[in-house]
C-alpha cells in the first residue's frame, strides 16, 4: 500500500519541517514492510517507533518551538513511561501484564521504546482532536484521549501476537479483540484523557507561518488509521481486530478526512 502524502513543498518552509516531513516518510516506509515479516520484526518495530517520535519532535519545535516540544517530551514520553512503569508494577491502571524482554533497554521495568510510542501518537491526536473540536476546547482532550484509546485496539493485538507482552487475564475482552483485556482500554482512557488535557495545555495551539499547516502529524494519523485496518484485515490474520478498530478509531479518523478533503477543495486544491 502506497501512502498518498501531501505536497509540502510550499514556498517559504523551513527545511526543519522538511526533516520531519523524511522523517514520517521513513517510517511510513518502515511499516510498510511489516506485514512481509510477520506483523514486524523487533528492529524494524523499534525503528518505526523511534522514526515517528523524531518526526514529532522535529515538527513541534519547527511549527510551535522548544517550550511545546519540551511539553511534548515530558507529558507524553515522560508520563508514558511513569503510567507504563506503575502499571507493569502494580496493574494499575491496565491490568496485570508483562513485557517478554523483546523491545529493546528498558527503563523502570518498561522498554525505552514504549513511552516514545506514547509519545509518537499522542502529538497527530491532539492535533486531530484541536481540528474536530474546533472553538470548543474542553472537547478536546475528550477526543484526543479516545482517539489514542482507540489506536491501541489495534496495536495491543499486534504487539501480543509479535510476543512483546502478554497479559494475566485476558478475559473479559472486547468483541473481536480476544487476549487484551478490557481493563488495558479502560486504563488506556484514563491516562490518555487526562495526558492530552496536560498537552493541550502546554503545546501552543497555533503554529508558526510559513508551516505545513500541521499537515504532516494529520497524515501519520489517518494513515496509521488506515494501515493498521488493511494490516489487520489481511495480513495479521485479525479481521475482527480490523473490524472493531476500523468502527473505533474511525470516529475520529474518517470525520478528520472528510474535513481535510473539504479544506483541500475550498482552496482550489492549492
Amino acid at each position: 500500500m502506497t501512502p498518498s502524502l501531501p505536497v509540502v513543498h510550499r514556498t517559504g518552509t523551513p527545511p526543519v519541517v522538511l526533516l520531519a516531513w523524511a522523517l514520517g516518510a521513513a517510517a511510513i516506509l518502515t511499516q510498510m514492510v511489516f506485514p512481509f515479516t510477520d506483523g514486524g520484526s523487533n528492529r524494524l518495530t523499534i525503528l518505526s517507533v523511534v522514526l515517528l517520535s523524531a518526526a514529532a519532535l522535529v515538527h513541534v519545535t519547527a511549527t510551535r518551538g522548544p517550550t511545546s516540544a519540551l511539553g511534548l517530551l515530558l507529558v507524553a514520553g515522560g508520563g508514558g513511561l511513569v503510567a507504563e512503569a506503575v502499571g507493569v508494577h502494580t496493574g494499575i491502571p491496565f491490568g496485570s501484564y508483562d513485557y517478554t524482554g523483546t523491545l529493546g533497554p528498558e527503563v523502570l521495568g518498561v522498554p525505552a521504546v514504549v513511552p516514545l510510542a506514547w509519545l509518537m501518537m499522542a502529538y497527530p491526536a491532539l492535533l486531530a482532536a484541536r481540528r474536530l473540536a474546533g472553538s470548543y476546547r474542553p472537547l478536546v482532550p475528550v477526543l484526543a484521549g479516545w482517539a489514542l484509546t482507540t489506536w491501541d485496539v489495534f496495536l495491543d493485538p499486534q504487539m501480543v501476537d509479535a510476543g512483546h507482552w502478554r497479559w494475566d487475564h485476558p478475559t473479559p475482552s472486547l468483541p473481536g479483540v480476544e487476549d487484551i483485556p478490557l481493563t488495558n482500554f479502560a486504563g488506556w482512557l484514563v491516562v490518555a484523557v487526562v495526558m492530552c488535557t496536560v498537552l493541550d495545555r502546554v503545546v501552543a495551539r497555533t503554529p508558526r507561518a510559513a508551516t505545513d499547516g500541521d499537515l504532516l502529524p494529520l497524515t501519520v494519523f489517518l494513515w496509521t488509521y488506515a494501515s493498521s485496518v488493511l494490516a489487520h484485515a489481511l495480513f495479521f490474520g485479525r479481521p475482527p481486530v480490523a473490524l472493531v478498530g476500523g468502527l473505533l478509531m474511525g470516529t475520529v479518523a474518517i470525520p478528520l478526512a472528510v474535513q481535510l478533503v473539504r479544506r483541500h477543495r475550498r482552496e482550489g486544491g492549492s
